[in-house]
């Protein structure tokens, strides 16, 4: 599947686009299979690059979810507490987060829809 190139992409398997929106990428979703549940923090939250900041539960685990910039959560998707399966049907248009990106230079720092599909073609291979 191409990865859209509007957004960047961490190793982690989570997207951001410019404007500060957040969700996980199709291949993390269909890693996980089947998820029950998302916990995502409050608006006002201050995240923080690389360190938790929610979890998806899925049938077969729970992962967390990593920050790809620092900033502070301006709105939570709240379609999600109740149909967390929307991830599941498009990963990528089912966002997490907002937020508003401390500094926007740490995009620089993430991956391109390219570079990321790539890293995952590479890690599937080992």
């Amino acid at each position: 599947m191409p990865y859209p190139t509007d957004r960047k992409y961490t190793k982690e398997h989570e997207w951001i686009t410019a404007d500060g929106t957040i969700g996980i990428t199709d291949h993390a979703q269909e890693s996980l299979g089947d998820i029950v549940f998302v916990e995502l923090p409050k608006a006002g939250t201050e995240i923080t690059t690389g360190k938790p900041f929610g979890t998806v539960e899925s049938v077969k685990a729970v992962s967390d979810l990593f920050a790809p910039v620092s900033g502070t959560v301006t709105t939570v998707n709240e379609d999600l507490a109740t149909a967390p399966e929307k991830v599941n049907k498009d990963a990528h248009g089912a966002w997490m987060v907002k937020i508003k990106v401390k500094d926007p230079a740490e995009l620089n720092a993430l991956l391109s829809a390219a570079d990321y599909e790539k890293f995952v073609s590479e890690e599937a291979a080992h």
